[in-house]
């Protein structure tokens, strides 16, 4: 039997007091633990002084049957799902990255898990993860997504000790081509500028986003949400990169006028009491009704960065500023998504190498 007991220090008022009092909870002297658990003996400090935490760290030695082993204990899959998702928000992370884990997790592999009688989150194999693969009804990209979303679970539940390994590591997906959304050509972008003269919506605050999404490649959300405080001496604030540089990106003279004499105080396209949420899918709404009176196939605002990305490497700009400037966090994601059919590139590749082949030996 192992007892926990406070040893008290000599400036202490229960100091020398009669032996019950070495049970007192109101002081902040260490806690020790004295006793034998299957015939080993200790006498130690915890290197504790609450004693709801030493309670707990002892009654962990006793469920494992040996002292200093404690027995974590594995919470249900809903709860360690909730777990993961509250740890999530506490980190700041964006909303429409968890509303990505709640609909993979929530929505699809509590329910999966629910129809095998599966409730445990120490019961979940690689074989019935598997299993979850094969019921999703989505492309294999998006397959792809939701194993890794998987696999950053897992190990949110190996990190808080509650699994040993990670399941979803051999989960694997068949590879997908790079398959990278196109650019708007110039044209298509001239028509839809043109098609917001007559557009029977808010065509002028339509003009002055697109505007800016081809001269930012901003993405849309942070264009929406975009505050006039941000945009100063001609240049629009993108975000500060690691080195704690800012990345200022010119806009063109005209576009700025523009977006000033937009309504609003704080932001230029938003007022600032509906959700985010809600103002992106009037965007996106105006945005599909516009494409369609511009004769504009395949409406998407993201074309409008890859737009950006091309215009900028078709003109000889390294691909190493381009990364910057759309604040990816690494060359190799911008050469993945843009490299592979950016002409001029090669074209500039091949200039440069013939020019060294007419340097005199």
């Amino acid at each position: 039997m192992l007892t926990i007991y406070r040893r008290h220090s000599a400036d202490c008022e229960h100091f020398g007091k009669p032996r019950n009092a070495r049970g007192s909870r109101g002081c902040g002297c260490p806690v020790w633990v004295q006793g034998s658990l299957r015939g080993e003996y200790v006498r130690r400090s915890l290197d504790l002084t609450s004693w709801e935490a030493a309670s707990e760290l002892v009654r962990g030695w006793e469920a494992s049957g040996e002292i200093g082993v404690r027995t974590v204990r594995t919470p249900p899959l809903t709860e360690a799902v909730q777990r993961f998702l509250e740890d999530a928000e506490a980190r700041g992370m964006r909303e429409k990255t968890i509303r990505k884990y709640r609909r993979v997790l929530e929505a699809e592999l509590l329910p999966f898990c629910a129809s095998k009688n599966v409730g445990r989150l120490d019961r979940i194999t690689v074989d019935l993860l598997r299993q979850f693969r094969e019921s999703l009804p989505h492309q294999l990209s998006t397959q792809k997504k939701k194993i890794e979303s998987l696999r950053t679970f897992f190990a949110f539940c190996i990190d808080s000790d509650w699994l040993e390994k990670n399941p979803a590591k051999k989960v694997k997906v068949k590879n997908v081509g790079l398959n990278p959304t196109m650019p708007f050509s110039e044209d298509e972008i001239k028509r839809l500028l043109d098609a917001c003269a007559t557009f029977r919506g808010n065509g002028a605050r339509l003009h002055a986003l697109i505007g800016l999404l081809v001269h930012s490649g901003l993405r849309i959300g942070d264009a929406a949400a975009l505050e006039r405080s941000r945009v100063k001496n001609g240049r629009v604030f993108l975000y500060t990169a690691k080195t704690g540089t800012p990345v200022m990106c010119p806009l063109p003279k005209h576009l700025i006028q523009e977006m000033e004499a937009l309504p609003g105080e704080k932001y230029f396209f938003w007022n600032g009491q509906c959700k985010l949420t809600t103002l992106l899918g009037k965007y996106y709404r105006a945005f599909l009704a516009l494409s369609v009176q511009a004769q504009v196939p395949k409406p998407h605002f993201h074309r409008f960065r890859d737009s950006f990305a091309v215009s900028l490497l078709e003109r000889g700009v390294s691909i190493e500023n381009v990364s910057v400037l759309l604040g990816h966090s690494s060359v190799a994601v911008t050469n993945k998504h843009y490299a592979p059919w950016v002409k001029r590139r090669q074209e500039i590749l091949e200039e440069q190498v013939k020019g060294i082949w007419q340097v005199p030996a």
